[in-house]
């Protein structure tokens, strides 16, 4: 079977590619709609097994949690209007481990507050115990809500984030290169490295006690958009999990800038594999997929959640405006947002964003919660499943993305119909595996060795 040519002006470049999931169990977000019967406890361990049985059964790649290390704030009070459900990453993954066999298992840890030596040792003890499935997503929280949790004398430099975050990184590939390749079985014949690593940040004197998984490394997820960010994941990052699925030719001038900065970091173009977070929603006729985007939409859009959204990007309470009236008509008291919402939103120019809402309200006569609605709808893919398979094979095929981190509008049930309807679709025009070929995440992305391995590792191909 063919697929239509929906985006004729724009040429498949990789006509074999196979479509890849992830499914992102967010945890914190309006965007999960808890307040529908149907809606799961998001703490239960009934609900994450459910989750990503459900995806190993639909043969994803990964199943990905964030994290949180304290409840969200807005202008310094608690934002009780999301759902809220962040156990510990590592420790959930640990659980899921034991229940699963195939699929990946990628925890979000940030480089301020944990110490490299602990952290390095706890995502290696996952990927080995889960047999070569673990992943780390670095992330470089760093702003002051977050760091009174530690009081540390308040929180690092925003400008040293990275600084930190490549040092931990660096710190964390040595404890995890000390062992030698062959699955530890050298461990007490002398030949575990003595780590030693002492600057301005770390302190590190150690002799590491795990041996290495089956895929070397946990595999490393990295998020940031910014230029830094970007330039972090070329240097480093297996995966980068971006913001641009939204739009075609965005995701494509976002891939061709991740490319370039991975050839000057010295990598392979196709080294870093780029996984957008998405939404997915079917129906069984044109109609029926319009109309249930729409009650997803306006479900995860409530009118106070509209006010808040808006009032973050002006700086301001506008609970007290009405959420069917019209934005403000003065512009955000606030150049630059904080951490207030999530990383999501951290370093977004408010001025920007709101004459982008303001023109777009006008244009199509749009209340503040229309154009919440209206601007959340532009993230994510809707059809029948057939037509969903096509989009997803062209966002893959002319090389705008490797595949997608899925986030459902409700859990436990959200995977449902996407394993059901959207992935036998995609396996019936040969986009899709059929079996998992591989045992480790590793595998199952198609990557390299570890950066810091390659050597190694071709010298025992050429053995």
């Amino acid at each position: 079977m063919t697929v239509p040519d929906r985006h004729p002006d724009v040429p498949v470049t990789r006509p074999d590619a196979q479509v890849h999931f992830g499914v992102f169990f967010q945890g914190v977000n309006h965007t999960t709609i808890w307040s529908d019967p149907e809606s799961g406890s998001q703490t239960d361990f009934a609900t994450f097994e459910r989750v990503i049985r459900t995806a190993e059964r639909g043969l994803f790649d990964a199943f990905f949690l964030g994290e949180g290390l304290r409840l969200r704030e807005s202008r310094g009070a608690l934002h009780d209007l999301d759902v809220v459900g962040r156990p510990d990453a590592i420790t959930q993954l640990a659980a899921l481990a034991a229940i699963t066999t195939h699929i990946g298992l990628v925890a979000t840890q940030n480089t301020t507050y944990n110490d490299p030596a602990d952290l390095a040792r706890r995502l290696q003890s996952l990927d080995v115990l889960s047999g070569g499935r673990a992943a780390w997503n670095v992330v470089t929280t760093d702003n002051a809500w977050t760091g009174a949790n530690f009081r540390r004398g308040g929180y690092l430099d925003h400008a040293l984030r990275y600084d930190r975050a490549q040092g931990q990184l660096d710190v964390a590939r040595q404890i995890w290169d000390a062992f030698p390749d062959a699955g530890g079985s050298d461990a007490f014949s002398g030949t575990v490295a003595h780590v030693s690593e002492h600057s301005a940040m770390f302190d590190v004197e150690l002799d590491p006690t795990t041996p290495r998984s089956p895929q070397g490394h946990p595999i490393i997820f990295q998020a940031g958009d910014s230029p830094q960010g970007r330039d972090f994941a070329a240097a480093n990052a297996d995966v980068i999990f971006s913001r641009h699925g939204a739009v075609l030719a965005d995701a494509l001038e976002f891939a061709a800038d991740v490319r370039r900065r991975t050839v000057a970091a010295g990598r392979p173009e196709d080294d870093v594999k780029i996984f957008p977070g998405t939404g997915i929603i079917v129906g069984d006729t044109p109609a029926d997929a319009e109309e249930r985007a729409r009650w997803v939409r306006w479900n995860q859009v409530s009118p106070a959640t509209a006010l808040s959204i808006v009032g973050n990007i002006w700086g301001e309470d506008l609970s007290g405006y009405d959420p069917d009236g019209p934005l403000p008509a003065h512009d955000p008291v606030v150049e630059e947002l904080g951490g207030e919402r999530g990383s999501a939103t951290t370093g977004a120019r408010t001025r920007e964003v709101a004459a982008r809402w303001r023109a777009l309200a006008e244009a199509e006569h749009l209340s503040i919660r229309e154009l919440v609605v209206r601007d959340s709808g532009e993230r994510g893919f809707q059809g029948m499943p057939a037509s969903v398979a096509e989009d997803l094979i062209r966002w893959v095929r002319t090389g705008a993305v490797d595949g997608f981190n899925i986030s459902p509008w409700i859990v436990p049930s959200g995977l449902d119909d996407i394993v059901d309807r959207v992935v036998p679709e995609l396996q019936e025009r040969g986009a899709y595996p059929t079996s998992y070929t591989g045992t480790t995440l590793r595998e199952h992305l198609g990557l390299r060795a570890p950066l810091t391995r390659r050597a190694a590792a071709t010298a025992v191909g050429a053995a």
